[in-house]
C-alpha cells in the first residue's frame, strides 16, 4: 500500500474489558477484531485487576491479527491512535503503553483519543454524510450522556447521568433478576416476551426541565418488587418477561423523551444514538420512530462499533488530522480516567 497517499491509521482500543485493534485507510475500516473477556461474567461484572491481566495477554495478538486482517504490514503504519481516557487506569495504561513503545520503535505519532468523543463520532462510521451540529446520545454501562455537537472538538455537555448509567441499571435489574451479566442483551431478549405496560417503573427526571438522567431509583423499585413477591426474593419465573419489557420500557421513554427534545431544542437534522446500549433493539426501533415523525435523521452503529471497539478510536483520529486539530508531531498520551471538558 502506498504510505503516501493518505494516513494508515492504527488504533488501540482497551478501557474496560475489551482488546481490540483496528486499521483505517481513508474511512474505510480495513479490519476491526474485538477479544472480549468472558471471565467478569462469573463475578457479575468487571473486575478491575483481572482485566488489565487479559489485555496485557491479548493486546500482542489482537494487533497482530488486525494487521494480517488488514492485508498490510506494521511498516506500512503511518499513525497510532490509542483510547487515553476515560477508564479503568490498569486496562488504559496496557493500551497506552503498548502503542507509545511502538510509536517511538517505528518513529510515527500517537495520538491519545477520548473513548467517549469516540463514541460520539462513531455514527460517522455508518454515515460519513451527518451533519454539524448534530444531537449525540451516548448511552453505556458507564455513561449516559446528551451531547451538542457543534464540530470537531466543539461540544456542549446538555446532559448527564446523576447516579447510575442506563447500561449499569440494566445489569443490576438484570442481576437482582437472576439473569446473569451482562445485562443488556438478556433484558431485550427477555422483554420481547412481556408486557411493557405490566408494572408501572418509576421514570426519575422524566418532566423536570433538565437534560439530565437519573436510573437508580429504577434499580431500587425492581429489588423492591422482588422482595415483596414472597418475602424470599423469589421470583416466578413467568413474571420476568413482563419487569423486563416494563423496566426497559421506562429506560428506553426517559432517553428518548430528552433526546428529542434536545434535538428539537437546537433544531438539528441528526440524531446520533452510540454506546454498549445503543444495540438495544427496542431502543433503537423507538428513536427511529420518533426521529422519522420530526423529519430528523437518526444514525446507530452497527453492533460491532457499539460496544467498545478499536474502529471508532481510528475513525476519531482521522477526523482531528484531517480537521487540524491534532499536531503532526509525536503525542505523549497519558491515561485518565476524566471525561471531556465540555462545555457547559
Amino acid at each position: 500500500m502506498e504510505k503516501n497517499m493518505s494516513k494508515l491509521i492504527l488504533a488501540i482500543e482497551s478501557s474496560c474489558d475489551e482488546t481490540s485493534a483496528a486499521v483505517m485507510h481513508n474511512g474505510d475500516v480495513l479490519s476491526n477484531v474485538i477479544s472480549s473477556q468472558e471471565i467478569h461474567a462469573q463475578y457479575g461484572g468487571v473486575v478491575p485487576e483481572l482485566a488489565s491481566r487479559a489485555h496485557l495477554e491479548m493486546i500482542i495478538p489482537v494487533v497482530e491479527k488486525a494487521i494480517s486482517s488488514a492485508s498490510v504490514t506494521l511498516d506500512d503504519i503511518n499513525v497510532i491512535g490509542v483510547t487515553s481516557e476515560p477508564g479503568l487506569l490498569g486496562s488504559l495504561l496496557v493500551g497506552e503503553n503498548f502503542a507509545k513503545a511502538l510509536g517511538l520503535s517505528m518513529n510515527i505519532p500517537v495520538y491519545p483519543i477520548n473513548h467517549l468523543e469516540a463514541h460520539i463520532f462513531s455514527g460517522f462510521l455508518e454515515n460519513r454524510d451527518i451533519n454539524f451540529p448534530f444531537v449525540a446520545l451516548v448511552v453505556s454501562g458507564g455513561h449516559t450522556m446528551l451531547v451538542l455537537v457543534k464540530d470537531v472538538n466543539d461540544y456542549i455537555l446538555l446532559g448527564t447521568t446523576q447516579d447510575d448509567a442506563a447500561g449499569e441499571a440494566f445489569d443490576k435489574v438484570a442481576k437482582i433478576l437472576g439473569l446473569g451479566y451482562p445485562g443488556g442483551p438478556v433484558i431485550d431478549k427477555r422483554a420481547k416476551q412481556g408486557n411493557p405496560k405490566a408494572v408501572h417503573f418509576p421514570r426519575p427526571l422524566y418532566f423536570e426541565n433538565t437534560y439530565n438522567f437519573s436510573f437508580s431509583g429504577m434499580k431500587t423499585f425492581a429489588l423492591q418488587l422482588v422482595r415483596k413477591t414472597n418475602g424470599q426474593g423469589i421470583l416466578e419465573a413467568s413474571r420476568i418477561p413482563d419487569i423486563c419489557a416494563s423496566f426497559q420500557r421506562a429506560v428506553i421513554d426517559t432517553l428518548t423523551a430528552k433526546t428529542m427534545r434536545a434535538a428539537e431544542e437546537f433544531s438539528v437534522h441528526d440524531v446520533v444514538v452510540a454506546g454498549g446500549v445503543s444495540a438495544n433493539s427496542e431502543l433503537r426501533a423507538t428513536i427511529d420512530a420518533e426521529c422519522t415523525k420530526r423529519g430528523m435523521r437518526l444514525t446507530v452503529p452497527r453492533l460491532a462499533y457499539c460496544t467498545d471497539n478499536a474502529a471508532m478510536i481510528a475513525n476519531l483520529t482521522e477526523f482531528k488530522i484531517k480537521s487540524g486539530v491534532m499536531p503532526p508531531e509525536m503525542i505523549v498520551a497519558s491515561a485518565r480516567s476524566t471525561l471531556l471538558p465540555f462545555s457547559v
